[in-house]
C-alpha cells in the first residue's frame, strides 16, 4: 500500500516577514506521518567547516594550512578571495549559536582545524584546544550536539612540505596522533566523530592518496575503539560525496556502467572500510595500478565505522564506454571506470538547473542513493551530513533572502529521504549545508549556500526564507512527536 507523501508543498499567498526580507514561501503540511520513520533521537542540524567559516587564520598560535597557501596563490580562486576572515566564526560563534538555537536544531556539524591544534608537529596549541572547548561547551549549553569532522580538506602546510601530505604513508601515523589529541580533549562531550569529509573528492584519480586516506581513517578508528569509545560512548564514521548515477539508457551495458561509476566514486572508499577490499570491478580494470592492503592493513580495517555520512546534492547520467564509443569526459577513461558521466541526455538535463553549474535538482536521487547504500552495506546507519542548494551572489539582499528555490529543493529532497526511511533505511540525521553563506573553495564568495545571508563587509547575518522554512519544519516534527 502506497503511503501519501508525508509533506506536501502548498504555495500560499500570505507574506512572511523576515529581517530585511519579505517573502511568500511553500509551507509543509503533514497529512499522515509514519512516526517510526524518524527515530526519537534523530539529528536535525546545520553544517560548516573550519576553513570556510572560522577565519582568524593566524590568530592565537594557529599554523598555516594547505588552503591558506593555496588561496594566497594567484589564480586559484575565481574571485581572488581567501578564508583569512571567512565569516569570522572564530570570534562570532556565540552569535551563530544563537542562530542555531533559533532554528531549533539538535546538532551542529563543524570541523576542527588541524593546523590550529598542531601549528607545528608535536607542539599542541593550548589556545586552539581552548577555542574548541568553548565552542563545544557553548553548543551543549543550548542542547546542541557537536558533530565533529577531523579533516574537511584543510591540513597543516607542514605536512605537504615534509612529505607531500596524503601522498605519503607517513600521513597515517601523523593523522592518528592528531586524532588522539582530539579524542582525548573533546571526546568526553563529542558523541559524533567523522574522520574525513569527502576524501573521494580529494583523491580524484590518485589511488595512492586514497589508499593512504583509507588507512589513516582505519588508524584513527583503531585508536578511538581501543582507548576512548567504551568510556566516552561516542560513534565514529566517515563522510563521502554521494552522487547518484542514473543509467543513460535501459541497456545492460549502461546499467553496468552506472554500477562501475559508483565503484570508482563511492565504493572505492566504503568497500575497503566495510569489507576490507576494493570493489571487484575496480580491481579488475585497474589491476596492479590499484594498491593492495597488507594482512596488517586488513586487520586494522576490520574496525570499520559506526555510521556512513552522506553528502548528497545532485545526480548524473552514466554511459557505458566499454561497448560504446564515448566522447571524452568525466569517467570515460579506463582509470575512471569507463563510465562517462553527464548532466544531460540528448540535451535534456537530468533535473532543473540551478545557479551552480554542477547542481541539478533531482530529488528522487536522494531516495535512490540512500537505498543503494542501505542494500550494499547491510543498512549500516546513515546520516545525511550535507544537502543544500547554491545560488550566485547577488547584491540585492531581498532577492538573495527570498530563496524560494532552496526551500523547494530541501522540501522535495526531504520527501524522497522520508520515502527511503519508510522502506527501512536506517537514517539517523540530516544536516543542511549550510548555516551561513561562506567561502566556497575555488568559487570563493561567488556562491551562497547559507540558510542565513552574510554581508561579507559587515559580517551581519540575516535569516533567509529557507531558515524560516527549516525552523518550521523542525518545529512541526517536534509537535508531532509531543502528540505521540
Amino acid at each position: 500500500m502506497d503511503l501519501p507523501s508525508i509533506f506536501k508543498v502548498l504555495f500560499l499567498l500570505d507574506l512572511i516577514f523576515l529581517p530585511l526580507c519579505v517573502s511568500s514561501y511553500p509551507k509543509t503540511l503533514r497529512e499522515s506521518l509514519d512516526r517510526s520513520s524518524l527515530p526519537d533521537n534523530f539529528l536535525f542540524g546545520v553544517a560548516s567547516s573550519s576553513y570556510q567559516f572560522e577565519g582568524s587564520y593566524l590568530s592565537d598560535g594557529k599554523g598555516l594550512s594547505n588552503w591558506d597557501i593555496h588561496t594566497h596563490t594567484p589564480g586559484k580562486v575565481i574571485d581572488g578571495s581567501n578564508g583569512d576572515i571567512a565569516v569570522d566564526q572564530y570570534n562570532l560563534y556565540p552569535e551563530d549559536i544563537d542562530l542555531m538555537d533559533s532554528l531549533g536544531v539538535s546538532s551542529y556539524r563543524f570541523s576542527i582545524s588541524w593546523a590550529r591544534i598542531l601549528p607545528k608537529f608535536g607542539d599542541i596549541n593550548k589556545a586552539g584546544i581552548s577555542y574548541y572547548n568553548k565552542l563545544i561547551d557553548s553548543l551543549l549549553l543550548r542542547g546542541i550536539q557537536p558533530f565533529v569532522t577531523l579533516v574537511h580538506y584543510d591540513i597543516p602546510q607542514e605536512l605537504e612540505e615534509r612529505y607531500g601530505g596524503w601522498l605519503s604513508p607517513r600521513c597515517q601515523e601523523d593523522f592518528g596522533y592528531y586524532a588522539d589529541i582530539c579524542f582525548k580533549n573533546f571526546g568526553d562531550r563529542v558523541k559524533y566523530w567523522t574522520t574525513f569529509n569527502e576524501p573521494n573528492i580529494q583523491a580524484i584519480k590518485s589511488y595512492r592518496t586514497a589508499h593512504n586516506m583509507i588507512l589513516a581513517h582505519a588508524t584513527a578508528v583503531d585508536i578511538y575503539r581501543a582507548k576512548y569509545q567504551k568510556e566516552q560512548g561516542g560513534n565514529i564514521g566517515i563522510v563521502l560525496d554521494c552522487i547518484w548515477f542514473e543509467q543513460i539508457s535501459n541497456s545492460t551495458a549502461d546499467m553496468l556502467a552506472a554500477d562501475r561509476a559508483e565503484d570508482f566514486f563511492l565504493n572505492w572508499f566504503l568497500d575497503p572500510i566495510i569489507f576490507g577490499n576494493y570493489p571487484a570491478e575496480m580491481s579488475k580494470i585497474l589491476g596492479s595500478n590499484l594498491p593492495r592492503f597488507s594482512r596488517n592493513d586488513k586487520e586494522k580495517l576490520k574496525n570499520g565505522l559506526d555510521f556512513i555520512g552522506i553528502n548528497h546534492y545532485t545526480s548524473e547520467y552514466v554511459q557505458d564506454c566499454i561497448f560504446s564509443v564515448c566522447e571524452p569526459g568525466t569517467g570515460a577513461s579506463w582509470t575512471e571506470g569507463l563510465a562517462r558521466r553527464s548532466q544531460e541526455n540528448d540535451g535534456v538535463p537530468i533535473g532543473k538547473p540551478t545557479d551552480v553549474d554542477w547542481l541539478h535538482i533531482y530529488p528522487q536521487g536522494m531516495e535512490k542513493m540512500v537505498t543503494y547504500i542501505k542494500k550494499r552495506y547491510n543498512n549500516t546507519p546513515m546520516i545525511i551530513t550535507e544537502n543544500g542548494c547554491g545560488q550566485l551572489n547577488n547584491p540585492n539582499l531581498t532577492i538573495v533572502c527570498h530563496d524560494i528555490e532552496r526551500v523547494e529543493y530541501m522540501s522535495a529532497y526531504w520527501d524522497f529521504l522520508l520515502l527511503a526511511m519508510e522502506k527501512g533505511a536506517d537514517v539517523r540525521g540530516y544536516f543542511a549545508w549550510s548555516l551561513l553563506d561562506n567561502f566556497e573553495w575555488s568559487y570563493g564568495y561567488t556562491q551562497r549556500y547559507g540558510l542565513h545571508h552574510v554581508d561579507y563587509t559587515t559580517l551581519k547575518r540575516t535569516p533567509k526564507l529557507s531558515a524560516t522554512w527549516f525552523k518550521e519544519f523542525i518545529a512541526g516534527y517536534k509537535v508531532e512527536e509531543s502528540q505521540i
